[in-house]
């Protein structure tokens, strides 16, 4: 439940010393239900409803998953590129990428995420990853010699292995640098390796699950034999059903926090500047929240400002106030089904009660 500001430090009566509040909104996404910037603008717009003398600051964020392009490119001041490139059972899709200057911002979901499959031809045994070389090709194409690669949303458990056998590819990124943005630190092998922790999310039977981690035992080796680089415990190789890892052997990539890369890219600790409060969120906050994902990140980053969590679910809630979130606000009503609660317009809806709500 929402705690009333009267019983929040700093915020009796609206006011703090008597003077204006400065508000820092900086949400992640309400994955399959609204952006980051959705969800920004529609807590903005309530709480300017409420004190139309407060400053009101909208820094939609994101860990390196859904949202990254929308989040990085207009930053950077850069442009929305197309291409052509395979969904995950090498079917024709389009994409988007992101060009800013010579640095291409990447979106791995764009060529195999989980929302280009239905339900009914989700298969992590069949998914590939050769789109995602087509779309790295792509943006090389055009100029790119830095690459901003977001690991997250995909359908795929292959190791990278469809990524590898694009035409051209290996040649044509020699001498780039990339960065890989990804909120897991997950390595390719083992009980907290791809197969067996993120396949089961894309569809994997258990037996599915034990014939990938062979799978990706082989292409471990193979990676080991062809340079040198061991995948098989390295941190974050798992990410994206293993394509963080044969990024890193094949193309010498670095894996980094999403969430902190992309603040340091928008100019995060400047926003934070004379901030009162700051509201966080996503579509479900639980513990995992504390393992690197973006809210997690936005409260270690603003150090001794209060930071609300505004999430449309919200569970293991004793453990996210023992990390430091004073304020737990859940958008979807208790027993609201989560059909209901995923349409834009009600999470929209929900969202301004939650602001709306607040006992001033």
């Amino acid at each position: 439940m929402l705690l009333p500001y009267s019983r929040i430090p700093g915020m009796q009566g609206g006011r703090r010393n008597q003077r204006e509040m400065k508000i820092v909104i900086a949400p992640d996404s309400f994955k399959g239900c609204l952006s980051a910037a959705e969800v920004a603008r529609t807590l903005a717009s309530a709480l300017r409803e409420l004190h139309p003398d407060w400053e009101i600051v909208e820094r939609p964020l994101c860990d390196g998953g859904e949202g990254t392009l929308e989040t990085l490119v207009p930053v950077l001041g850069g442009e929305i590129c197309h291409a052509m490139v395979s969904d995950p059972l090498e079917r024709p899709v389009p994409a988007l990428f992101g060009l800013c200057g010579t640095t291409a911002v990447i979106e791995v979901a764009q060529a195999c995420g989980m929302q280009l499959l239905t339900p009914e031809e989700r298969n992590p045994l069949k998914a590939t990853s050769f789109g995602v070389g087509e779309l790295l090709l792509a943006a090389r194409s055009r100029g790119a010699t830095h690459f901003l690669v977001g690991l997250g949303g995909t359908a795929v458990c292959d190791g990278g292995a469809g990524l590898l056998r694009v035409p051209g590819l290996r040649e044509a990124l020699a001498g780039c640098s990339l960065e890989l943005l990804c909120d897991v630190d997950n390595p390719f092998l083992g009980p907290r390796g791809a197969a067996r922790v993120f396949a089961p999310q894309k569809g994997a039977s258990p037996q599915d699950v034990e014939i990938l981690e062979r799978r990706m035992t082989e292409l471990a080796a193979g990676m080991l034999a062809q340079t040198g680089v061991d995948v098989r415990k390295l941190p974050g190789a798992g990410a994206a059903g293993g394509l963080g890892g044969a990024l890193m052997a094949f193309f010498g990539a670095r894996v980094c926090s999403g969430a902190e890369r992309v603040m340091d890219l928008v100019g995060f600790d400047a926003l934070l500047e004379g901030a009162d409060w700051v509201l966080t969120g996503e579509g479900r906050s639980d513990r995992q929240t504390l393992g690197g994902k973006l809210p997690f990140g936005v409260l270690r980053r603003a150090g001794g400002i209060p930071v609300a969590l505004v999430s449309g679910r919200i569970t293991d809630r004793e453990e996210l106030v023992r990390a430091g979130f004073p304020v737990l606000v859940q958008v979807s009503p208790d027993g609201q089904p989560d059909g209901e609660a995923l349409r834009p317009e009600t999470a929209r809806e929900n969202l301004r009660h939650s602001v709306l709500g607040m006992s001033l």
